[in-house]
């Protein structure tokens, strides 16, 4: 018997998968870039970041032979460089940067691109999740959206702030200070009137608040500096409503320019069997009306209504936003709820299980199906039910992560099987789960000597 042992092949003696791949280091000012080799004999060398140098880099690559070049994901910094490469045919790889870890002597950004090049050579990286160009213009339009929403918010804050200083109570009485009654009130405040009668006469006849509680909120310090910083945050709050709406109507166009999956001529839009669902008319608060109908347009997009999953409605832009229409890159749905980080992971070494947990990522459409589990806390549908029986069980962070896990297989399935969505295949569901727990009381009975007898109940009066 040999007592020589078995050893797997060393990180050095990996066979070579892609002779012909770079490894781009990218910094804010410059970029190190190595290849397997140069022609001049100068394997690794620096660019600038200007559009020019770029255009060297590409061309230099290109002269090496090279096909693919790897990158980490450094902040936007990777944005143009990978644009570049994809107008010069070449396949960038982008990479989470904690998939390769530094090892010693390898902390300079010279080495670091050699390192980043062997590791893409032998096939140890894979590239990151990036939809279609079409649809990153989109998704670069939905998170600006997201972050004028923010910003509307912080100055909203500031209102409240400006309120509070001169203790005028108003925000404490109505609900919204951005509504109907809130804005009206804001803005004669602010045009010079400080008679609490006159501001309470504009209270709208909706408000739960009369109008003598409205009257004593409105008795405060009149102090000039708070008046100021009111109407700027109400200047700044309504320059981010107009920006939304401009951001809004440029996402039409780019979802209007997309290939329809299904025509609904020929295929009609499935009946819309949500309740409460607001009409196709939108308006927003800077009083901007579009005719933009959410419904159809995701209909035309995926091919399917996915807006009749539990939880999902205005937020299915956002999701088509993230992960696309293409769902082909996740094998199975649980590739796809791994890559959303809806699933628990562990780490086990020597047989022994050293953790388990949900992983730390921040995936933006892990987050949509996570606030869509979230919105079924009172749902009455049976997607409802699943998220409260968890609760119970599991707590309120687990449940969410379930329930978000089964609405995204939900949407998959959909979506890669262009099927719509059936309730009645929860009526299935849940006789299966009474009939488990009916056996399981009638085993625990039996355990304890009694013997469960159904409760027959009389219609008789």
């Amino acid at each position: 018997m040999s007592g020589k042992r078995n050893r797997g092949l060393s990180l050095s003696d990996r066979p070579i998968e892609q002779p012909c791949a770079a490894g781009i280091d990218i910094g804010a000012r410059e970029i190190f870039v190595a290849v397997h080799h140069d022609p001049d004999g100068e394997p690794v060398r620096r660019f600038a970041t200007f559009t020019e140098d770029l255009n060297r880099m590409a061309d230099w690559l290109q002269r090496c032979g090279v096909t693919t070049a790897a990158m980490e994901s450094t902040g936007v910094y990777w944005i143009p460089v990978y644009e570049m490469l994809e107008q010069r045919g070449l396949r960038p790889c982008l990479v989470n940067a904690r998939h390769m870890k530094n090892v010693p002597g390898r902390r300079t950004d010279w080495h670091e691109c050699q390192w980043i090049q062997f590791l893409h050579s032998v096939g140890l990286l894979r590239a990151a999740f990036r939809p279609e160009d079409q649809v990153c213009a989109v998704r670069a339009i939905m998170r600006h959206r997201q972050q004028l929403v923010e910003m509307a918010a912080q100055h909203v804050q500031h209102m409240h702030k400006a309120l509070t200083q001169m203790n005028l109570q108003i925000h404490h009485v109505i609900s919204d200070i951005t509504g109907t009654t809130g804005l009206a009130i804001v803005d004669a405040i602010i045009s010079g009137e400080r008679n609490p009668a006159e501001l309470a006469k504009l209270r709208d006849p909706r408000i739960k608040a009369d109008s003598e509680t409205i009257e004593k909120s409105l008795l405060g310090n009149w102090r000039e500096e708070h008046l100021f910083t009111l109407g700027q945050s109400l200047e700044l709050y309504r320059f981010c409503l107009r920006a939304i709406v401009a951001a809004e109507e440029k996402i039409e166009s780019l979802l209007s320019a997309f290939t329809p999956r299904v025509d609904p001529e020929h295929k009609p839009l499935p009946s819309d069997r949500k309740k409460n669902r607001s009409g196709s008319k939108r308006r927003n608060k800077a009083g901007h009306s579009t005719k933009f109908d959410l419904r159809n347009e995701a209909y035309k997009l995926f091919g399917v209504d996915v807006t009749q999953i539990p939880g999902l409605d205005s937020n299915v832009i956002s999701l088509f936003s993230e992960v696309g229409r293409d769902l082909s890159r996740w094998p199975t749905a649980a590739h796809f709820v791994s890559w959303l980080a809806l699933c628990p992971d562990n780490d086990i070494s020597g047989g022994r299980v050293l953790w388990r947990g949900m992983r730390r990522a921040n995936n933006r459409a892990g987050q949509i199906f996570r606030m869509a589990a979230q919105s079924l806390h009172r749902n009455a549908t049976t997607m409802g039910d699943y998220l409260r029986r968890l609760k119970a069980k599991l707590g309120p962070a687990g449940a969410i992560t379930a329930t978000a896990r089964k609405i995204a297989i939900i949407f998959y399935t959909l979506v890669t099987r262009q099927i719509e969505f059936d309730h009645s295949v929860w009526s299935t569901t849940d006789s299966q789960r009474e009939r488990r727990s009916r056996l399981r009381l009638e085993r625990q009975a039996k355990r304890l000597g009694f013997q469960l007898v159904p409760l027959t109940i009389s219609t008789s009066a």
